[in-house]
């Protein structure tokens, strides 16, 4: 897996004179020469790009590219068409679990992170597994957070980076904090963010208590993030690093949505806490002989999300009712990457290898109270047959990954024409554990089997400078994701009733990706467009088998659907003119069905374009950018909820920088100018427990910000 490159010492008139956060620039014969740097198929932002963006929560990461968007019911990014555990998400090159329980509804993992501590990210589009492994049968976001080189220039032994926000959106305030310093070869950040608000308001209209509820419940939310690092460099060529990391968001929501004739009005509360701790050591070398660069990160990382709610049952069993909902996931890992350059013949060759291994616990409990009486339940409270608490529906489950991958970048004809091979092994083991509240859940019927498989992941990719700013590419992956603790040994089971149940036999999900696009032009004109179009076989999906003699109302299993196929188009281009105006365009569209049922998939987002126009001059500027999309109306059978009408919105921007670069910077910005009513179509659930205006997306809001870099 690719990890994240270093610094090291540059031209000093070249530093004094490069604006801070700017990518990070390696010491080596050629800039080539970096580990993480972007393919054909990446879209890269930096730290520069998020400020200017005004992005700071995952809500808002489609401002920085229209083909990516965020799914807020299962807390997960959605890339070509593909959301929760098949977009990978890594952070420093390390893994950012999707996590879910199956039964109780908790999902959560990928949003754990503060964009005001990034300094790039990466959207790496389509299917290939050949360097990332498991997961990355959508694409890859991959996280890279700051360095102290990222702040400080070489005429400077400190410096630091202010910012702070308001947003309507949620009523929220940001302030974050980062610093930087320089002791002769001694180097340290520290980073510290906290941000407060209210509940993210939708556009519809209707409060008051019950299920008919339209306005988002209240809440309240406090989030806080910190970063440090400490790297010490060594004879120019080497440095050791340290990083600690902690991300925590707590929210306090009153749950005014509930059934008003199970639970008593205004009684329902829910808290909900967010955190994922990281711990780690780094290595590199960039200093050539047997490679020309080499990095190591061995880490220990813990991810959680507990949610608790508390009401008043009006109906049997009355009184008291409370659930506490944990699902954690443990990792240690070791992370290895090496880069060789070398030329054979008229060729040259970039071989990349790396290698990833990684041992991780997954834990799950549903904690709870109500007023039942012991069993066996009979008469009014035959109810408390659906109520399963003080269990666990997964067992403590021990995994093991590994991976080893190689890429050789073979340039020909002057570099020109570039010819790509790779080729990725992984290996999976899951070993369920003695898990003493996954024995007292109801319906265990002993532990299931250990699922163990592996997988190659080729890749070809061909890329052609065909006349100057004029490159041709195109490419063939393949990737997998094996599947998860939940999809193989849930068992939610009311006996006699219903189960939702996992798999032990399933297989992972393999695909096969095809590229062909175009990249032209400069920073001044140009643009990109590139078609794909993926297949997919064994797609883990979740289905009913109806009911039987033994169960009356349902039985939900994890299968492997045979075939899918998703394909699409994704374009943009830009224009820049002397006299200060700019333009930017951008499409995204795809299409994907379950090609043996002939059935649409509900993950696939509607068509969206992008149109912006603006002026700047070296102390303020401002944009006007018009978003667009279709109608969704091709989803899956018996979901006509997930179909939504096509839209319109203005968005109005403008910022200002009195002193210049490295003075303050203001910025003001009005989204959904004209107050449209609409909906993400990839959030909305195909089973809705609320009114369609209760999913709809945030009318007209505006936020402000500040950045001052010192």
């Amino acid at each position: 897996m690719p990890l994240s490159v270093f610094a090291e010492n540059v031209d000093n008139d070249t530093a004094k004179n490069t604006p801070l956060l700017n990518p990070v620039i390696v010491k080596s014969p050629s800039n080539s020469l970096k580990l993480n740097s972007p393919t054909i198929l990446t879209t890269r932002k930096t730290a520069e790009d998020i400020i200017e963006k005004q992005v700071d929560d995952v809500h808002d990461i489609d401002r920085l590219d229209p083909s990516i968007s965020y799914n807020s019911d299962s807390d997960s990014f959605n890339i070509r068409g593909l959301d929760q555990n098949r977009v990978l998400t890594t952070i420093d090159g390390i893994r950012l679990p999707w996590l879910y329980d199956g039964s109780r509804q908790v999902k959560s993992g990928i949003s754990m992170f503060d964009f005001s501590s990034l300094s790039t990210l990466d959207i790496i589009h389509g299917s290939d597994s050949s360097l990332y492994g498991s997961g990355a049968l959508g694409g890859v976001v991959a996280l890279r957070t700051l360095d102290p080189e990222d702040l400080l220039t070489l005429e400077k032994n400190w410096a630091s980076l202010t910012k702070g926000s308001y947003d309507s959106t949620d009523r929220s305030w940001r302030i974050n904090e980062a610093f930087a310093m320089r002791a002769k070869q001694t180097y340290a950040l520290f980073q510290g963010g906290y941000a407060r608000g209210k509940q993210r308001e939708n556009n519809g209209n209707g409060g008051g208590y019950g299920t008919n509820r339209v306005e988002n419940n209240p809440a309240n939310f406090d989030q806080d993030n910190l970063l440090f690092k400490l790297y010490q460099h060594i004879d120019g060529s080497q440095r050791l690093g340290f990083t600690a990391e902690r991300f925590n968001l707590s929210k306090d929501i009153d749950t005014y949505n509930l059934s008003t004739t199970t639970y008593r009005p205004g009684s329902g509360t829910e808290e909900d806490e967010k955190r994922r701790e990281r711990l780690s050591m780094s290595y590199d070398y960039n200093g050539g002989g047997v490679i020309d660069e080499g990095h190591a990160i061995l880490y220990w990382q813990r991810q959680r999300n507990d949610e608790k709610s508390e009401s008043d049952r009006l109906s049997i069993p009355k009184g008291y009712y409370m659930r506490d909902n944990l699902i954690r996931d443990t990792d240690y890992g070791l992370n290895l990457a090496g880069l060789k350059k070398f030329d054979a013949g008229s060729a040259t060759h970039t071989l990349r290898l790396a290698t990833e291994a990684s041992s991780s616990k997954f834990q799950q409990y549903a904690a709870g109270h109500d007023n039942c009486p012991p069993p066996p339940f009979k008469g009014p409270f035959m109810a408390c047959k659906f109520m399963h608490i003080n269990q666990s529906d997964s067992p403590d489950t021990d995994s093991v990954i590994f991976g080893l991958s190689v890429e050789d970048e073979i340039g020909m004809i002057n570099n020109r024409l570039r010819l790509t091979p790779g080729l990725r092994y992984d290996w999976y083991d899951h070993r369920p554990q003695d898990t003493y509240a996954y024995e007292h859940a109801a319906g265990f019927n002993g532990y299931p089997s250990s699922n163990s498989d592996s997988h190659l992941s080729p890749k070809l990719r061909l890329e052609w400078d065909a006349v100057q700013q004029v490159t041709l590419y195109a490419q063939w992956a393949q990737a997998f994701r094996a599947p998860s603790v939940t999809e193989l040994y849930l068992n939610y089971t009311n006996p006699g009733f219903y189960y939702t149940r996992g798999n032990p036999d399933l297989k992972p999900e393999t695909s096969n990706g095809y590229d062909i696009g175009a990249h032209l032009g400069d920073d001044n004109l140009g643009g990109s467009i590139s078609l794909f179009s993926n297949y997919y076989r064994n797609f883990i999906d979740e289905i009913d088998l109806g009911a039987d003699r033994d169960f009356m109302l349902q039985r939900l299993n994890y299968i492997n659907r045979a075939h899918v196929r998703i394909s699409g188009v994704e374009a943009r281009g830009h224009i820049v003119f002397s006299s200060g105006w700019h333009s930017n365009l951008a499409i995204a569209y795809a299409e994907g069905k379950d090609t043996d049922n002939d059935e649409h998939l509900n993950s696939i987002p509607a068509l969206k374009g992008v149109i912006g126009v603006g002026y700047s001059r070296e102390q303020w500027g401002s944009d006007l950018s018009l978003t667009a999309t279709g109608k969704r109306n091709k989803v899956e059978e018996n979901s006509d909820f997930a179909k939504t009408p096509g839209y319109t919105l203005l968005d109005l921007t403008g910022w200002w920088e009195p002193v210049g670069k490295k003075g303050p910077r203001l910025q003001a910005g009005i989204y959904n100018l004209f107050d449209k009513r609409y909906w993400n179509a990839v959030d909305l659930p195909s089973a809705p427990l609320s009114p369609k205006d209760a999913y709809s997306q945030p009318g007209r809001t505006f936020k402000i910000s500040f950045t001052q870099k010192f």
